[in-house]
């Protein structure tokens, strides 16, 4: 069984690579731009042919990492009128963010269905109980919180639905917290609530010590729920990103494709909706990471498009090869350093 698991992992992230790749396929097919290869995988071909209908190569690779969509004129100059070089720059940036585009939409789409279909309860904001801990005290209850309270507001972010106050109380109720509640209709602004906190892989978040009333599952409530926990996911996604930059985040909490696997297969395990859930997340998580104003990735590229389009020239080619190889290989590097890191962590 647990080859199955790892199996299914492993189709569900290649499954993500390809939907990803098809993004930046489809839209530069629908400008007429000439592809060369379309390839899920790295490295050496498993499977390769070359269509006789467009002339585009169709390959499998044998590392399950990555995947591209190879086009003439994408890292240097072409005389092919229809070359990605050639075309209007805004088709290029286009073409550039279709691929994390794709992977945030199909994610956003996945967990409403998800939400639909799955026996897991709607979560309000509304407070349904308050219990007491073990020492017989309830942190948010003595901070003013009171049954049947509908939380609105944590800090600065506005609140819909359980699970986005869940998220913004884990990352932020690690000190005292600003809370806006509706009580008996009227607005109340809680200062300096307080909540337990626990630790994960040495890192410390806020915990909630309240429970919630459940909503009805409705087609409205679903497509909310749905909506507003791809918006919280996204939020958690560039947020992770800061906080690994700021220290708040070790190292240990970043995973490569192996960890992803080993993190897939685990969920595989213990049921359907966690694995597809899992996939949902790192569905988005591809599309946001893909976005960063790196170079070598989606968002280095369109950074180079977004000056063009501004200064009405391209940054001078050589330039722009150089600034890019310098990014592919950081981002080698670090890729090596957390494979290593998820093959250690293995045993």
């Amino acid at each position: 069984m647990q080859f199955i698991y790892i199996l299914l992992a492993i189709l569900a992230f290649g499954f993500l690579i390809f939907i990803h790749e098809c993004g930046h396929y489809f839209v530069a097919r629908r400008f007429g731009v000439t592809i060369l290869e379309f390839s899920i995988g790295m490295g050496p071909k498993l499977i390769s042919r070359v269509s006789k209908k467009n002339n585009i190569r169709y390959s499998l690779r044998l590392l399950p990492i990555g995947g591209f969509v190879s086009m003439a004129g994408e890292d240097s100059e072409s005389e092919d009128a229809n070359a990605f070089c050639n075309k209007p720059v805004y088709q290029r940036i286009l073409i550039t963010v279709a691929g994390a585009a794709t992977n945030i939409i199909v994610g956003i789409v996945a967990m409403i269905v998800i939400i639909g279909v799955s026996n897991t309860q709607l979560a309000s904001n509304t407070i349904a109980e308050l219990p007491l801990n073990d020492d017989g005290i309830n942190y948010s209850y003595e901070s003013g919180l009171r049954v049947d309270d509908t939380i609105t507001k944590v800090n600065e972010t506005t609140v819909h639905t359980g699970n986005e106050a869940l998220y913004e109380i884990m990352h932020d109720g690690i000190h005292p917290i600003r809370l806006e509640v509706i009580r008996n209709g009227e607005k109340i602004v809680l200062e300096n609530v307080e909540f337990p906190t626990f630790t994960e892989q040495d890192t410390v978040f806020g915990d909630i010590d309240f429970k919630v009333y459940a909503e009805e599952k409705t087609f409205g409530n679903v497509m909310k729920h749905g909506w507003f926990r791809a918006g919280s996911t996204i939020k958690m996604i560039w947020e992770s990103l800061f906080d690994l930059i700021s220290g708040r985040y070790s190292i240990k909490s970043v995973s490569g494709p192996i960890g992803v696997t080993k993190e897939l297969g685990k969920a595989a395990e213990t049921g359907a909706f966690n694995f597809f859930y899992l996939v949902v997340v790192i569905s988005m998580n591809l599309g946001v990471v893909n976005l960063l104003p790196f170079p070598a990735l989606d968002g280095g590229r369109l950074i180079f498009l977004l000056i063009e389009l501004i200064a009405r020239r391209p940054i001078p080619r050589k330039v722009e090869e150089y600034i890019n190889l310098t990014g592919f290989i950081l981002l080698m590097i670090l890729m090596v350093v957390i494979v290593v890191k998820d093959v250690i962590q293995l045993f």
